[in-house]
């Protein structure tokens, strides 16, 4: 379903959706889809099957949710860019051995999440630190 959504985006620069008879059968698909998967997984005779029927019910259940990209150019087909900021305190544990209070995790997430928006605004890093520094924090435009 990404190609699609990526092509309408590159054509049109909105997405004006891929005609709304494709989406009603790619629905139904993505609903029939997570069916067979409740029953095929409903004896729930092992731990995998237990979590593939859960992941087949949740899907089923917020299908709207999963499906949401294809009607609303803001929302992203995946979520990578969020995904690439939570490995980070994983690599700080690893390094560290642990972070030792939950006051120290916290102001490392709070310090990423700066470093990373202020990259994310094209702000140069050590500009974004120096004015930290100097008690004169860059902040985004709120408009």
């Amino acid at each position: 379903m990404k190609h699609p959504v990526d092509d309408a985006l590159a054509r049109d620069g909105a997405l004006g959706g891929p005609g709304a008879d494709k989406m009603t059968g790619a629905k139904h698909a993505f609903r029939s889809a997570a069916r067979l998967g409740i029953k095929a997984t409903a004896a729930r005779s092992s731990d995998l099957e237990k979590e593939h029927n859960a992941l087949a019910r949740r899907l089923l259940g917020r299908h709207d949710d999963h499906l949401r990209f294809t009607v609303d150019a803001r929302v992203p087909f995946d979520n990578n860019a969020a995904e690439r900021e939570i490995p980070m305190i994983k690599i700080r544990q690893k390094i560290s051995g642990c972070l030792r209070t939950l006051t120290g995790a916290e102001q490392f997430v709070a310090f990423r999440s700066y470093l990373a928006t202020t990259a994310k605004h094209g702000v140069d890093l050590f500009d974004a630190l120096t004015q930290l520094a100097n008690h004169r924090r860059w902040m985004p435009s709120t408009a």
